[in-house]
């Protein structure tokens, strides 16, 4: 997986992410919504997106399950798997983010290691990244379980399962935490809008 490519040389070109940003008229940053399966992730990001919308804002959710299905259709559950999946979802969010985007990523990412390697790919290109931690109980987790998979993971049908078989690393500054089992879904993505407006990716008069 971290195998190189030979004889490539970058192609620079005239326009740069300042023009794209100020024909778009705000600027490009990658949200990272990390947390347990069934913590709320997908679900506060599709309420951030519906509330960018609503104020003239391009914004664009990245799925990890649905990436899954087709970027990321050849990787597993495996620790190496999954760093594979995080660094190929980094590396998408990062274009997008360049082009001036608002990126919404949600995936359990579970490792710190491979989130703080998306970081520093954004930071070389100078993007903002905001790291979300979904915080909530495992049991709380699990017993919302909306697709079934702690119950086929503790039943053995699915293996290196986070939060069951492997750990779940949380960050340990990350931009925003939100306990969902605490506030509605509504409040939850308001707080990340608040977010971005305080780190000036939305802008104010938005």
């Amino acid at each position: 997986m971290d195998k190189k490519s030979s004889n490539v040389v970058w192609h620079g070109g005239t326009v740069g992410r300042a023009d794209r940003e100020r024909l778009l008229g705000q600027s490009g940053a990658t949200v990272w919504f990390t947390g347990l399966s069934g913590s709320g992730k997908s679900t506060i990001a599709v309420g951030v997106e519906a509330s960018l919308l609503g104020i003239g804002r391009l914004c664009y959710r990245v799925d990890g399950d649905n990436l899954r299905h087709g970027l990321n259709r050849n990787l597993g559950f495996s620790a190496e798997d999954r760093t594979e999946n995080v660094r190929r979802t980094g590396e998408v969010c990062r274009i997008l983010a360049d082009a001036g985007v608002i990126v919404l990523a949600s995936l359990v990412s579970p490792f710190r290691a491979d989130r703080d390697a998306v970081r520093a790919l954004h930071d070389e290109w100078g993007i903002p990244f905001l790291e979300v931690l979904v915080d909530v109980p495992l049991e709380v987790a699990e017993s919302r379980d909306p697709k079934g998979l702690y119950r086929r993971a503790r039943a053995g049908e699915i293996k290196d399962f986070t939060g069951i078989h492997q750990a779940y690393e949380r960050p340990t500054s990350p931009e925003l935490v939100i306990q969902s089992h605490l506030s509605n879904p509504d409040a939850s993505a308001a707080a990340v809008v608040t977010l971005l407006r305080d780190r000036s990716v939305v802008h104010t008069q938005g």
